[in-house]
């Protein structure tokens, strides 16, 4: 099969929703903005209202709003698992409306990683066979499955739970070897929906850990969604949606993540008193 052709130069951006890059921000051609409406009889919903994003290679986002912000919705849409109404998808310059059902279904499988909140293993393979399963979808050698299953378990700590099947994991070690499988495959993306969402504290930073060390060992590009400013705090760059729309950002640049959970927590504050 030829190779997909990518159709816009955007070197360096990973994921691009809406106009042309300005910095970190996307200006201009508002006709690609993302939309995404849901109708019930004669009302009509905003899940999303021209919602414009942009994802460097190697960077990690956070994207946070409260339910109804319309952000596991637009995770969705980059996902292509849900479907827009209006705008455009680049993902590593390719126009995704541009593909076939099949070549879309490669795309996804070669190009994105998945990270759910309920981790979404299969309860009759070992943590090993989880991980390895997306290798074997992809038709990797055997040889090169074990290694990179192996090397994926190393980097994340999980080498101790392989052998172990998902009831016997606790969420965190589930979510490890669901980021492992998701990983495996060298995504150019990784998609993660409320990581953190089902786990305790302590699970929910060697989690968040664990991403970071994705991001800054690896140079994983991550889209993450969370209402949560402490997990938001992991990542480079937060945007913020409510009501459909994209209603600021907050850059970490060279602060803490404890300052720049400060930031997030003043933004909230902020945003939430001018409602």
């Amino acid at each position: 099969m030829a190779p997909l052709l990518k159709e816009a130069p955007f070197l360096s951006n990973l994921l691009r929703i809406g106009g042309k890059r300005h910095g970190r921000k996307c200006v201009g051609a508002g006709g690609e903005r993302l939309a995404k409406r849901l109708w019930k009889g004669e009302s009509v919903t905003h899940a999303l209202n021209g919602v414009s994003l942009t994802v460097r290679k190697g960077e990690f986002v956070a994207l946070m709003g409260a339910s109804g912000s319309g952000k596991s919705t637009l995770l969705s849409i980059v996902a292509t698992i849900d479907k827009k109404t209006s705008g455009k998808v680049y993902i590593d310059g390719q126009n995704i409306d541009s593909l076939s059902s099949n070549d879309l279904s490669r795309f996804r499988r070669e190009n994105l990683g998945f990270v759910f909140q309920d981790y979404a293993l299969l309860d009759t393979l070992t943590g090993f066979e989880n991980i390895a399963l997306s290798l074997s979808i992809n038709n990797v050698a055997g040889e090169k499955i074990r290694n990179r299953v192996i090397d994926m378990a190393s980097l994340l700590h999980i080498e101790g739970i392989l052998t172990k099947y998902p009831y016997e994991m606790c969420g965190g070690e589930k979510q490890r070897i669901a980021i492992a499988r998701a990983m495996a495959t060298s995504p150019r993306l990784l998609l993660a929906d409320e990581p953190t969402g089902a786990l305790d504290s302590k699970s929910s930073q060697t989690i968040l850990e664990s991403f970071s060390e994705l991001h800054e060992k690896r140079g994983a590009s991550i889209l993450m969604v969370s209402h949560d400013p402490f997990a938001s705090s992991f990542a480079e760059r937060v945007v913020f949606l409510s009501d459909g729309k994209n209603v600021g950002e907050l850059l970490r640049k060279d602060k803490s993540r404890k300052e720049f959970y400060e930031d997030i927590i003043g933004q909230m504050a902020e945003k939430e008193a001018n409602r």
